[in-house]
């Protein structure tokens, strides 16, 4: 009898064991796969080249998308050329009347990428330059700093309507590329 009390008992803290090992076990899955900080990782990579991320320091706060970050769509995604009022025309006449050549003996092409939200208003400027062999390089500020004043203070860029989704208004990334021979502008892209 004795034999029997005790192999029970071996039975029952076997089971009593087992049990322990995984309610342990379940609790430690549960505090290691559970994040307790509801903060958002940021992601390591952009979504695609060329996504203008909002820095805090050089955007201004006002500017407000539409949508998130992940709905702006491409320029190339319309085929409806540039939406400005007045369309590359405008653009051109626009920096002709407001832009003061400088002198330079640098040349080369000066990109302004930028954001129109579904307003048409704009935020997110980002410069880039290079040579005529596509070398990354600097303008003078002068030139950079007028251009991306300039680009800053135009008032006509056109919200895109995408006929397939009813006309909703979209978020969409923009630029203009100036090639400059010593220092003036003689053409303006796209």
């Amino acid at each position: 009898m004795s034999y029997l009390k005790f192999n029970k008992t071996i039975n029952l803290i076997s089971f009593q064991l087992k049990n322990l090992f995984l309610v342990v076990i379940s609790i430690s899955i549960c505090m290691f796969s559970c994040n307790s900080n509801p903060a958002k990782e940021k992601e390591p990579y952009l979504r695609w080249v060329g996504d203008i991320e909002y820095d805090e320091e050089t955007d201004n706060s006002d500017f407000k998308l539409c949508y998130a970050d992940k709905d702006i769509r491409q320029y190339f995604n319309f085929s409806k050329g540039v939406q400005y009022k007045g369309e590359k025309p405008a653009i051109v006449q626009y920096f002709t009347e407001h832009y003061k050549p400088v002198s330079s003996k640098k040349s080369g092409l000066l990109r302004i990428r930028f954001i129109v939200n579904c307003k048409g208003e704009t935020g997110r400027f980002r410069i880039m330059s290079m040579n005529a062999e596509y070398q990354p390089m600097e303008f003078e500020p002068e030139i950079s700093n007028q251009l991306l004043d300039l680009t800053k203070k135009m008032d006509g860029w056109l919200p895109i309507e995408m006929d397939q989704m009813d006309n909703m208004r979209l978020d969409y990334y923009q630029y203009l590329i100036f090639k400059i021979h010593d220092g003036k502008i003689i053409e303006i892209m796209p």
